[in-house]
């Protein structure tokens, strides 16, 4: 896999080899992106598909143009969910998406009114500062 440093190349093979992932466990496939990446993804299947069928965990990734980074990235993401699935706990990965998810989540209508009723106590303090005009 060129393009990828021979480091991450390696900390990924041990991984796999630690949770017991074999190269003929993994069907590849290979299909066209979409999106931008303009001729070199309409015409080359640079999107990788990867099943590990001791499991049945399915991945798909086409986030670069280059097929060799995509077959990295994908790799890297099966043992990820493996690693997951194995061990029984969260991921850091998954933590972080459920931070954001409720973070974004819209509030309640309790909430909102909580929120504007202090917002509105603080803008009457603010008028009650304002000197008077004229009673000087």
């Amino acid at each position: 896999m060129s393009n990828i440093s021979t480091s991450k190349e390696k900390l990924l093979k041990a991984k796999m080899r630690r949770f017991k992932i074999k190269e003929a466990d993994i069907v590849e496939r290979f299909i066209r992106s979409g999106g931008r990446g303009g001729q070199n993804v309409n015409k080359v299947s640079t999107c990788v598909y990867l099943k590990h069928v001791p499991t049945g965990i399915e991945v798909k990734c086409g986030k670069e143009r280059s097929q060799n980074i995509n077959r990295f990235i994908a790799r890297r993401i099966l043992t990820d969910k493996i690693e997951e699935k194995e061990l029984g706990r969260r991921s850091k990965i998954r933590q972080e998406r459920e931070k954001i998810r409720r973070q974004k989540r819209k509030r309640s209508a309790r909430a909102k009114e909580k929120i504007l009723k202090d917002k509105k106590k603080q803008a009457e303090k603010k008028v009650l500062r304002k000197s008077v005009s004229g009673e000087e």
